[in-house]
């Protein structure tokens, strides 16, 4: 075949994603805190924008009484692309396909356990009918913030203590301690650095553990526990030999803590009862650094018909209009080029403002789809959740899973029973008497109020089994130990042997 220039005709297939449909994806992940960044930023550089109160549209009430009440999303020009808008609504609706991952993910694990009911505030009911209020929440800043941090403290002692070399020595051994107080680089090290000897290392680090809170620079547990227990002027013979060998603590052995210690079942007792008031972790009393709170984004309230309504936190997002006046006033007697600078920033607002409310009605509708069909779950709790799947709710609103997962990614959802990651509701499932599936999660929840029921007749997993199958569930052995295990429960030897400590 001879070489030589020609043409050639290709038909192929490819998807192309606009920045403004990138932008569209990005903001579907984005918490409300996270957007409310984002949105300054935007303000910041697009001159046309502004935060305004902006015209409330009516939202359709929820299927099966759920309520999605109106609330007060982004206000967008109608007169732009519709290209552009009729493209960002196909790619909520059929996704963007690889590259997504797993979809259908094991979300029973204990990261999505959000149950915790006393760490919501008190008037929460009041917080989420006034979202849109200036009262948005308790002042987590002032409740953590103001405390001297663990280096500042020992740093502090230190220089009271020490000076010259061992100053240099304890300031080194502060600077290795973790969050907990241990001390985590090699003494030998920190020796070797400063050219000392060990021993003269040892002898800071000894007078360091002494330091308020005692325990700290420890490099292990009962390192930790014997330097306490020497603060309390309580490390006799005994007791050095009970915190070196805490295995048999742990495993409730009480002969064999008798017979090395050389003592009475009695005193065994009481050494133990001291042990218990010990810290095994002195650190963590100090904050280190303001915790970041969780922003709800979705509120969850019952209505005056006990139909459950379902709006988005306002409080966090400014309402973005676009000044028209401003731009009047730019564009007069404008050039070209500010005339074409104009309309970038016009067309730019327009679409930010189409993809907010865009993001807002999706999210609502997937919040109305899971508290409709986890209607159960709210009105009596964990015990009636069902499993539920992304690919049940992609099918309700006739979008994509990737849209879905997309969606209930780090949002997080307010009810009367707590604050919950989206992501909880979706769990996995366990066969039932009845031929339905039970949620996962509505197990755990069984299996844990039988532990804490259980009296003096310990039960073992086969005897969980037992009950649980004649309350309907079609359980594995294997599968009740895993989910035990999830729960930080130990098999019925432990609990067994931890009944005899708690005892002690």
């Amino acid at each position: 075949m001879g070489l030589g220039p020609r043409l050639e005709l290709r038909q192929s297939q490819q998807l192309v994603m606009t920045p403004q449909l990138q932008l569209a994806i990005k903001l579907l992940t984005l918490t409300n805190v996270e957007l409310e960044g984002w949105i300054a930023e935007e303000l910041e550089r697009n001159p046309l924008l502004a935060a305004g109160d902006a015209a409330e549209p009516p939202e359709p009430a929820g299927p099966s009484g759920v309520d999605a009440p109106p609330d007060a999303l982004p206000v967008f020009d109608p007169a732009f692309d519709d290209a552009s808008s009729a493209g960002l609504e196909a790619l909520l609706r059929d996704g963007i396909g690889g590259g997504d991952g797993p979809l259908e993910a094991d979300y029973t694990g204990e990261r999505f356990h959000h149950d915790c009911t006393s760490d919501q505030p008190a008037d929460w009911g009041e917080r989420a009918a006034q979202a849109g209020s200036e009262d948005d929440g308790p002042d987590f800043e002032r409740m953590a913030g103001g405390e001297a941090g663990l280096t500042e403290v020992l740093e502090a002692q230190a220089t009271a203590r020490f000076d010259g070399i061992e100053l240099a020595i304890a300031r080194f051994i502060i600077d290795g301690l973790d969050e907990a107080g241990y001390l985590v680089e090699p003494l030998e090290e920190i020796a070797d650095r400063l050219d000392v000897s060990p021993a003269r290392a040892e002898a800071v680090l000894r007078e360091v553990q002494m330091f308020d809170p005692a325990g700290v620079a420890a490099r292990n547990l009962s390192e930790c526990l014997i330097a306490q227990a020497r603060a309390a002027d309580r490390c006799d013979p005994a007791m050095e030999k009970l915190l070196n060998n805490l295995d048999l603590v742990a495993r409730g052995d009480m002969a064999g803590l008798m017979r090395l210690c050389k003592l009475d079942r009695e005193d065994i007792v009481d050494m133990i009862r001291e042990l218990k008031s010990y810290d095994p972790k002195p650190g963590l009393r100090y904050v280190g650094e303001t915790g970041t709170p969780v922003v709800p984004d979705v509120f969850v309230t019952r209505g005056t018909d006990g139909s459950w309504q379902i709006s988005l936190n306002q409080a966090t997002l400014p309402r973005l209009i676009i000044d028209r006046d401003y731009h009047s006033e730019l564009a007069s007697g404008a050039d070209k080029a500010t005339h074409g600078f104009l309309n970038e920033c016009v067309a730019s607002a327009n679409w930010l403002l189409k993809a907010l409310d865009q993001r807002a009605r999706t999210i609502i509708r997937v919040a109305t789809e899971i508290v409709r069909l986890q209607q159960g779950f709210f009105e009596h709790g964990v015990s009636q959740l069902k499993p539920l799947t992304l690919r049940q709710i992609a099918e309700l609103i006739e979008m994509h899973e990737s849209t879905v997962s997309r969606v209930t990614s780090n949002k997080y959802l307010l009810c009367e029973r707590g604050q919950y990651e989206l992501k909880y509701f979706f769990t996995s499932g366990v066969s039932s008497g009845d031929g339905e599936t039970a949620s996962a999660l509505a197990v755990k929840d069984r299996i844990a109020r039988l532990i804490a029921a259980e009296g003096e007749d310990v039960l073992s997993d086969d005897k969980l089994v037992e009950l649980l199958i004649g309350e309907g569930f079609d359980i594995a052995r294997r599968t009740v130990a895993k989910y035990r295990e999830s729960l930080g429960l130990g098999s019925s030897v432990q609990r067994r042997r931890a009944r005899v400590l708690k005892a002690a």
